[in-house]
């Protein structure tokens, strides 16, 4: 999957993915490979990226939106 993570200011994060766990309104959640088409909105948390290699990386957010369609997530995210 791919991942784009981006705030107004600049890009977090973009690269290959094995999943990614996301702050959302109603609790967290994790979108995998061959995910259905989703759109959420996101709140003050942490994200969780577990790159194909391996490494797990964590961002921290205030809130955004996710996206995720035909294996391509974009995070716009308040940083």
């Amino acid at each position: 999957m791919h991942l784009e993570i981006v705030t107004p200011e600049k890009s977090l994060y973009s690269g290959e993915v094995e999943l990614i766990q996301l702050p959302g309104k109603n609790g967290s959640f994790e979108i995998l490979n061959k995910h259905a088409a989703i759109v959420s909105s996101l709140e003050k948390g942490k994200i969780k990226v577990k790159e194909i290699a391996g490494e797990t990386i964590f961002f921290e957010i205030n809130g955004g939106v996710v996206e995720c369609k035909n294996n391509v997530i974009s995070v716009l995210a308040d940083s």
